[in-house]
């Protein structure tokens, strides 16, 4: 479970740079922001890890960026233009049962039942706590949105299997984060022009957004992908839109309804479901299955054979 609660911290971090976003950061370059917030980042982790790829990774690291980085963030950008938040968000949480079946294809991890009832119950869960409203739906807006969550998931389970190989998860981290960065900033040169001037508060909020909800956030991320199972994963990222509307209850004084109620308690219901059980961990009830007869002495079993 502490592998749980270290994945956690992405998706809480992620549904608290939600406020931060709308808030502080200019909302006119949505490229320099999201290159601004995953380049420090990726910088920072290399200064930590001081290692630089090696031989694969090269390609790896930037076939990572493009996916979980720069694509992605341009995805989310556009669909959070052509929709509602809420609408948006729901998209994103069919992004569980994606991790699964790309993990059954990629990783040969088969989705068990306690999973997909997990996915079901907490999707439906995201769908009371934010469907409350009756704002438009925009066809391109959510196919965006569907395309980042394929993207998202796709990359996600791709890092899964390229850090099976004893890659250092801080490392292979900071080399996409870097590599994504990168190409974003370039393209935000190319399309945006300068970067914008930045007051103190938005500073302040970029190095939230690089330090906690990109640095750490991918890191915890990644390590748990590491250590669990996709399926978990992904139901623990359903606290992503939860903290969001948590924050706005706490921050921003909205009151939460019956329904609302409700639909946290079914996320939660869905993420308990995806918890580890016993008999998935290593090394767990596989050793005494079977007895060892080689520890026999010999001469007993000398004793009891004829020949």
């Amino acid at each position: 479970m502490r592998w749980v609660a270290l994945t956690a911290v992405a998706p809480v971090a992620w549904g608290t740079n939600y406020y931060v976003t709308q808030e502080f950061l200019p909302p006119g370059s949505p490229l320099y922001g999201a290159a601004l917030r995953a380049l420090p980042a990726g910088l920072v982790l290399l200064g930590l890890c001081r290692q630089r790829p090696r031989g694969a990774w090269w390609w790896r690291s930037a076939v990572l960026g493009l996916l979980n980085v720069s694509v992605f963030f341009v995805l989310v950008y556009a669909a959070s233009q052509l929709l509602p938040t809420s609408i948006a968000s729901t998209v994103m949480a069919v992004s569980p049962l994606a991790m699964m079946l790309i993990a059954w294809a990629l990783v040969s991890e088969r989705p068990g039942i306690a999973h997909l009832a997990g996915a079901a119950i907490g999707l439906g869960g995201v769908c009371l706590v934010l469907l409350t409203g009756t704002g438009g739906v925009s066809v391109p807006g959510v196919l965006a949105s569907a395309a980042a969550m394929l993207v998202s998931a796709f990359g996600h389970i791709l890092t899964k299997r390229w850090n099976n190989t004893g890659t250092d998860v801080l490392a292979s981290t900071a080399w996409q984060l870097t590599a994504g960065g990168l190409f974003l900033l370039l393209v935000a040169a190319a399309v945006e022009g300068p970067p914008p001037a930045l007051s103190a508060p938005a500073l302040l909020a970029f190095g939230y957004a690089t330090l906690v909800a990109t640095a750490l956030a991918f890191a915890a991320w990644f390590t748990g992908l590491r250590h669990l199972p996709a399926g978990t994963v992904g139901l623990v990222g359903l606290l992503n839109p939860v903290t969001g509307v948590l924050l706005g209850t706490a921050v921003a004084g909205d009151v939460l309804t019956v329904q609302q109620l409700c639909g946290l308690a079914l996320v939660l219901v869905g993420v308990v479901l995806g918890r580890p059980t016993p008999t998935g961990r290593r090394g767990g009830s596989r050793t005494p299955l079977q007895p060892a007869p080689d520890k026999r002495p010999a001469r007993e079993s000398s004793t009891c054979n004829p020949l």
